[in-house]
């Protein structure tokens, strides 16, 4: 299945407007600050994953991952090979994320890693009958998998999962409501990835509202538009100047 950014806005839409009927999530009418969705709640009790942690690699290059299907998980390491079992409808997210010292350090990071997981299972539900059948027999229930091998096997999957995942966590409603309350509606503006002072307070705001990092709200906005590129050479900062 593939889908364009429209599609997947819109899926981000009817998705999250059922998320807050079911839930009761909706902020409430007339003037309101934008808010973020509650990414543990959106996967647990509307979703219905069970979201646990546990190591996923050696090195920590793996954050997170979800089947289709009952399977093992491999992990090789030095000391020789793990074998975690990855139940359907299950998301594993590395036991990084929950260290002491490294929860609020790796809430964005961690948030974001649940978005895209939520993102695979709800594509995973409006493909075919047909090509779920396809999806599930690419994992073999008594074969365990490395993490390349979970990997190679949906990074057909992997753009459309992180544009969906990030439309889920910041929804283009909250987006421009967002905008409007930081910066006036007015676009930001990025000299390959530098900003004015005013920018950097704006992009600050945005992280501290959705829980995410820069780097996520600087493509989020890249996409709806609230984000202009202009050439290094170009940046001019009135209070730099002052200084």
């Amino acid at each position: 299945m593939i889908l364009s950014y429209g599609n997947l806005e819109e899926i981000a839409v009817a998705v999250m407007k059922d998320f807050n009927r079911v839930f009761d999530c909706k902020p409430g009418k007339g003037v309101r600050r934008p808010w973020c969705t509650p990414i543990e709640k959106f996967a647990t009790d509307y979703l219905g994953l069970d979201v646990s942690f546990a190591k996923l690699s050696p090195d920590g290059s793996i954050c997170g991952l979800t089947a289709y299907v009952n399977t093992w998980y491999e992990i090789d390491t030095k000391e020789g090979k793990w074998l975690i079992p990855l139940k359907q409808n299950q998301v594993l997210l590395d036991e990084s994320f929950m260290r002491p010292g490294q929860v609020e350090k790796l809430c964005g990071k961690r948030k974001f890693t649940l978005a895209h997981e939520c993102a695979h299972q709800i594509l995973y539900q409006l493909e075919s009958e047909e090509n779920k059948v396809a999806c599930r027999k690419q994992y073999a229930a008594r074969k365990s998998y490395s993490p390349r091998d979970l990997k190679t096997r949906e990074d057909w999957n992997e753009w459309q999962a992180n544009v969906l995942g990030a439309a889920i966590l910041m929804p283009q409603r909250e987006i421009e409501l967002a905008m409007l309350f930081y910066s006036n509606g007015k676009n930001l503006t990025s000299f390959e990835e530098k900003f004015c002072c005013r920018d950097q307070i704006t992009l600050d705001q945005l992280c501290d509202t959705f829980g995410v990092s820069r780097t996520a709200v600087i493509i989020r906005l890249r996409h709806l538009g609230y984000l202009d590129d202009r050439p290094r050479s170009e940046f001019y900062d009135p209070i730099e100047a002052i200084a």
